[in-house]
This record gives C-alpha cells, structure tokens and sequence, in this order.
C-alpha cells in the first residue's frame, strides 16, 4: 500500500506540477493579448474553480465576474491584515466618501485580493479575512483558497508584491494600466480616475505647488477655505514653546483685522509627545488643529507626493519645484524644525518658511503692516522676507483696463508689487 500512496502522490504532484506551469504560461500571455472587455481576464484569474467567486463586502452577497464588466477595477493586494486602520480610513476617505464618489459609481471598483504570508492560510489570517470581508464598502474574493498557486506566483514576480499592499489598475479590457495605484489615489482621490499611469502624469502636469494640493480632501473645512480663497496657515512642529509663542503673536494679528485660518498639522510621526502638545490646545484655547488620524492623513499624502514625482522626475528631481517644496517640509519634520506654511486658496500664492524666522517676521509686522492691504497677507509676506525679488523691471508687465466702479486710489501690479502707472486713453468709435 504504501508504494501505491507513494506512486500515486508522485504522479498527482507531477500533475499538480504541469497544471501550474500551464496556467502560469497563460497568465504571462493573459495580459499581452488583446480582449473586447475584462470578463476572459478576470475568468482566468478567478473563476476557473468558482462561478461566484467574489463577494460585496457591504451585503455579503455572492458576486460573479460579470459585476465588474466594462468596469475599471483596482485589485487591492495585500496581506489578510490588509492595512494599518489609519491607511484604510484614508483609503476610504479617498474613494467612498470622496466628492466624487457618486459621480464615479458603477465606473470604477475595488477587490480586495488577500494574500497568505505563506503557503498555508494560518487561523489568525482566517479570522482577519472573514472580519474585515465584512465591514467595507468594496468587493472581496470569497473564498481563501479560491487563487491558484500560478496566479499567486504571478503577482508576486510579475506585479512585484512582497508583502506591502499594492493597488494594481486593470481597465475596462482587462489591460494593467498601473502597477500601484495607492499613492495617486492617496494624494487626489477620486480625481485620479481611471487610475492609471497616464493619468498620474497628466495630473502632475497640471499640478501646482498650491494649499489646495496641500489640502487636500479629506477635511471639509480645509475643502471649504480653499473653495472660498482664505489665507490657510499650516504649522508643524513639537517644541511647545513656540507654539505658544506663535498663537500670541497670531492672535495680535488677527485682532487687527487680518483674516487668517489657523491649523495645527503636528509631526510626521504621532507619538505620546504629541497626544500631549494637541491635548493643551483647548484647554489653553490655542488654535484650530488636526485630529491625530487626520495628521496622519495629512504626513501619508506629503508622503505619497515624494514618491509619486520621484517615479515621474527622477532625472530632474532638482528643478521639481513641487518636489521640492515637499521635501522642504519632510525634512523640517525629519529635523525636528518648526515650520510654517502659507497660502491663500487654491492661488499660487503659497511660501512655507522656519518656525524661527517666521516669528521673528510677525514681530516686525509693522514694517509690512500696510503691505497686507495692498497685496494680501501672503503676497505682503514674501514681500518682505525677500525685497530684492522685487527689484528691477517687472517679470510680467501688463495693462489693466479701467472698469466702471473701480475704487479710485492705486493699483498695485500682482507680479513686481509695485503701483501701475495711469494712462488715459481716447477711443474713436467711428467708422
């Protein structure tokens, strides 16, 4: 009996062997080959043993490939643990709850793909599986073991998963248009939609160093100031001190009529330190802050910026003037500098500056005092931290037509902050 076991498990193993490196070969060609939609994709991958082998996460209802039909969809690749909770929040936030979510409904999907740390699902990883393919709002293999080892194969060398989640796009024909999607995502949402790689570079393209992009989406207020062009100033740092010298000064500011929205953006890393420091906020009645998942919200995308442009610019990293800007506030935080950050809505009117210097300029805010009214708060700013970037001919000189009801007094030019000159002008409507 034993030799039978022994022969019969060898030849079942050669088998099992030759099965797994024909489906392998299929995969490698899968993706080469051009298909009318998704479904022979997603077959391949998923349904050779299940006719459903999904499931909606919200209602636990069994789901076949044919949801996902014309549909882009993003495989969300991870282990059972799936992601840190702040991650997945951020995640949610981005997708389900962004702006745009509804606009986007039946257009875009996410499947979440589990992968075992091993070549045996453990009970523990059963458990994480079975509780969090409960409680989200996107689709999820059914079954554990319903992935073939040669398609477990496949995403490991083809699609580099090691263990760190991956977002790989896939569009409405079943062709990988992004290999991981999660820092696009992470940094505009909803607004990154179809996901791909295209799409990524196209956004940076259009992209500007603005608090709009610092911003971000993700806290309707901060949404809304942009929306209404306020002056927005961020803050970072954890010596409290300064924090509270910085509050005083502020508060002397705005008692003079100033408009500035305050916020409180901690450190990059949220430790006891700053549960502390964000814990003396309201009982010492400083000012607005970020909650510790939305600080984390807001270090992740910074984050998620750097990599992003670095993928993209590599070759031209030191002319990036927005990679620069955020490698400017990283390594403020990395240092454990204080730091400010200021704009006025989603203008480019936007100068981020050291927590010293910045104090030191509010303590001569009579010298540029008048300069506010003139140009703003942030133009009045730069202004005066760097005169002589005013100096000599304007950059972009123009002519500004008189309009009716214009305020009599000076027009001062946006670019060189000087006061344009007045001209009259006669027209001849006559023929």
């Amino acid at each position: 009996m034993t030799i039978i076991y022994n022969r019969t498990r060898s030849q079942f193993d050669t088998c099992h062997h030759q099965i797994g490196t024909k489906v392998h070969h299929k995969l490698l060609n899968l993706f080469k080959e051009t298909h009318i939609d998704n479904q022979e994709v997603f077959r391949i991958l998923f349904a050779l043993k299940d006719d459903l082998p999904f499931k909606d996460c919200s209602s636990q209802a069994k789901i076949g490939i044919s949801e996902l039909k014309d549909k882009v969809v993003i495989l969300l690749i991870s282990k059972a643990e799936l992601l840190p909770l702040e991650q997945i929040l951020l995640l949610l936030q981005q997708t389900y709850d962004h702006s745009l979510h509804k606009k986007l409904e039946g257009s875009y999907a996410i499947l979440w793909v589990p992968v075992s740390s091993s070549n045996t699902w453990t009970e523990a990883e059963e458990e994480n599986f079975n509780f969090l393919s409960s409680i989200f709002p996107w689709y999820s293999i059914r079954r554990l073991r319903l992935l073939s080892s040669a398609f477990i194969k496949y995403i490991k060398e083809e699609w580099s998963f090691k263990g760190e989640p991956i977002m790989v796009v896939l569009d409405s024909r079943g062709i990988v248009t992004n290999m991981n999607a999660f820092d696009m995502v992470f940094i505009w949402g909803a607004r990154a939609f179809p996901f791909s790689t295209e799409r990524e570079k196209e956004l940076w393209e259009q992209q500007h160093w603005t608090m709009q992009l610092v911003a971000g989406e993700f806290d309707p207020l901060l949404t809304l100031w942009v929306e209404q062009g306020r002056n927005i100033f961020f803050y970072g740092g954890d010596n409290l001190d300064w924090i509270r010298e910085l509050n005083s000064k502020i508060k002397e500011i705005t008692s003079e009529g100033v408009q500035l929205e305050i916020v409180y953006v901690g450190t990059r890393n949220p430790n006891e330190q700053l549960r502390d420091i964000i814990s003396c906020f309201n009982k010492e009645k400083l000012s607005g802050y970020l909650s510790l998942t939305k600080v984390y919200f807001f270090w992740t995308r910074l984050d998620s910026m750097k990599r992003s442009k670095l993928r993209f610019n590599q070759n031209m990293a030191d002319t990036d003037s927005i990679l620069k800007e955020v490698e400017k506030l990283l390594s403020n935080d990395y240092n454990g500098k204080n730091w400010v950050l200021v704009g006025k809505g989603s203008t480019t009117e936007i100068t981020s500056i050291e927590g010293r210097k910045f104090k030191e300029c509010l303590d001569r805010f009579s010298k540029w005092r008048e300069d506010v009214g003139k140009f703003g708060f942030v133009e009045a700013l730069r202004s005066f931290l760097d005169p002589l970037a005013y100096v000599g001919s304007c950059p972009q000189p123009s002519v500004v037509p008189y309009e009716e009801g214009l305020l009599e007094g000076d027009v001062y030019c946006k670019h060189c902050k000087r006061p344009k000159e007045k001209f009259v002008v006669y027209k001849c409507d006559g023929m």
